[in-house]
C-alpha cells in the first residue's frame, strides 16, 4: 500500500476572467495528481503578476503585503498537510483544503455536549440525578444570556475565567420563588456537574484542553443532621388529625427505623417483606440509587407502621405499602411536623436516614460494620462520618460533665472559705 503522497502548492492569477486588468488569485493544491482550488479573495494587476514565481512583481508596499499574505497561506497549507500526515489521516487535495478552512473539524458548543449527555445518560442515571443536571443546565442557560448575551457558546471558548464567572453568578443568584439563595456546597455541586459535562467533551475529543485544569472545588464540611432519641420520641408519639401530616410523620419514622431513602420507601411493596435468616420479617430490596441488594431486619416500630397501612384502600395497579406522595410535598409538610413537635432543626426526609445511623443504631452499640451494611455503603469510610458525629456528641456531653464538676468544686471551695 502506498504510504507517501506527492504534494504541491501553486499560486496563479486567473487572467482569462480579469476585469479592469485585475485578476483573482487562487491557490491550487495538488496531491497525487488530484487538484483542489482555493480562492484567496485577493486581486492583482495582470502585468504585476509573475506566473513563473507565483508571486507579485515589485517591491512597493502593496506588492510586499500581498506576497507576505501568499507566504502565510503557503505555510498554513503546508501545516495542514503535515497535520493530516501526523494524524495518519487520508491525505487528499480536498482534505488539505478542508483542514485549512477549518471545515473538517466541527466546532461543538456547550449545548451540544448537554444534548449528548442527556441522550447518552437516558436510562443510565436515576431520575433524581437527571433532575439535578436539568437544574444545572437551566443555570448555565441563564448565565450565558446574562453574562455573554447569547444562548450558546463554543466549547473551545471556555476557559478558567468562564468557570470563575459562572461560580460568581451562582453565588449572587437570587431565586424568584420562595427558595433561599445557594449555599457554598450547592454552588460547588452545580460547578461539578458542569465539570463532568466538559470532561465528557474532552474524552470525546471535542476540545483539546480542559478548562478545569487549575480549578479546585471548595466544599465546606458539614456535620450530618439527625434527631436525638428525645426528639425522635416526640415525633413518634405525636398524633395528627390531619391525614397528610400523619402520613408524613409515619413515613419519616419508618425511615428512621429502616434507613430507607424517600424513593425506596415509596416504592416498597409487600414482595419486599420476606422471612429472614432468623425467622423474623426482613426487608429485601434493591436500592434505587445504587441498585445494590440490601437486607434489613424489621424493627417493631417499622413493622407497626407497615401494619397501620396494611388495609388501606388500594387500586388494582397500586401494590405499594404506603400512599404515594412527592418528595417536595413530603419535605414541605415535615416543616409543619417539626414546628408542632418543637424541633428547631431543619427537618428533611434525609435526616431520617442519618437518625437511623446515629440515634437508632450506633448510639445503641450496633457495630459500625453492621450499620455500614444496613445503610448499603460500599465503603466503611462513608459510615465513619456518622461515627464522628457520635464522637462529637460524646465530646460535648463530657464537656458539660466537666463543667458540672468544676462548678461543684468551686461551690465547695466558696463554702469552705465562708466557714
Amino acid at each position: 500500500m502506498k504510504t507517501t503522497a506527492t504534494f504541491s502548492i501553486l499560486f496563479w492569477a486567473d487572467s482569462a476572467r480579469a476585469k479592469n486588468k485585475q485578476a483573482a488569485i487562487y491557490a491550487r493544491i495538488t496531491v497525487n495528481g488530484k487538484r483542489a482550488t482555493l480562492s484567496l479573495k485577493r486581486k492583482v494587476l495582470i502585468f504585476d503578476w509573475d506566473a513563473h514565481k507565483g508571486r507579485v512583481r515589485g517591491t512597493n508596499q502593496h506588492s510586499r503585503i500581498l506576497n507576505n499574505y501568499l507566504e502565510e497561506v503557503n505555510s498554513s497549507l503546508f501545516k495542514s498537510y503535515q497535520d493530516l500526515k501526523n494524524e495518519r489521516k487520508l491525505i487528499t487535495s480536498q482534505a488539505i483544503k478542508s483542514r485549512y478552512l477549518g471545515e473538517d473539524q466541527q466546532n461543538y458548543s456547550i449545548n451540544d455536549i448537554i444534548r449528548y449527555h442527556t441522550e447518552d445518560m437516558e436510562g443510565k442515571l436515576k431520575w433524581g440525578t437527571q433532575k439535578n443536571y436539568y437544574t444545572t443546565q437551566k443555570y448555565i442557560s441563564k448565565f450565558l444570556l446574562i453574562s455573554y448575551k447569547t444562548t450558546d457558546i463554543y466549547l473551545r471558548e471556555l476557559d478558567y475565567n468562564f468557570i470563575i464567572k459562572f461560580e460568581k453568578y451562582l453565588r449572587a443568584y437570587i431565586p424568584e420563588d420562595h427558595q433561599k439563595s445557594m449555599g457554598n456546597n450547592t454552588v460547588m455541586k452545580h460547578i461539578e456537574r458542569l465539570r463532568k459535562l466538559i470532561n465528557l467533551a474532552f474524552k470525546l475529543g471535542w476540545i483539546d484542553r480542559d478548562p478545569f485544569m487549575n480549578f479546585k472545588a471548595q466544599f465546606i464540611k458539614t456535620e450530618r443532621g439527625f434527631l436525638s432519641s428525645a426528639e425522635l420520641k416526640r415525633v413518634e408519639e405525636k398524633h395528627f388529625t390531619i391525614v397528610r401530616l400523619e402520613l408524613v410523620k409515619d413515613l419519616f419514622v419508618f425511615s428512621c427505623y429502616t434507613s430507607l431513602s424517600y424513593i425506596d420507601v415509596i416504592k416498597l411493596t409487600q414482595d419486599n417483606i420476606c422471612i429472614g435468616i432468623d425467622g423474623e420479617l426482613w426487608i429485601h430490596y434493591k436500592r434505587e440509587k445504587t441498585t445494590k441488594i440490601i437486607r434489613i431486619p424489621l424493627l417493631p416500630k417499622a413493622l407497626e407502621i407497615i401494619n397501620k397501612y396494611k388495609n388501606r384502600i388500594k387500586s388494582k395497579t397500586d401494590e405499594n405499602l404506603f400512599p404515594n406522595i412527592s418528595n417536595q410535598k413530603l419535605n414541605a409538610y415535615l416543616k409543619e411536623v417539626a414546628d408542632v413537635c418543637a424541633i428547631k432543626k431543619n427537618l428533611t426526609f434525609h435526616i431520617a436516614r442519618h437518625t437511623f445511623a446515629t440515634t437508632v443504631t450506633l448510639s445503641n452499640g450496633i457495630p459500625i460494620e453492621t450499620v455500614s451494611k444496613l445503610l448499603g455503603h460500599s465503603r466503611i469510610s462513608t459510615t465513619q462520618i456518622y461515627a464522628k458525629v457520635i464522637e462529637r456528641k460524646v465530646s460535648n456531653d463530657m464537656k458539660k460533665l466537666r463543667e458540672q464538676f468544676l462548678n461543684a468544686k468551686n461551690n465547695t471551695a466558696k463554702t469552705c472559705q465562708k466557714l
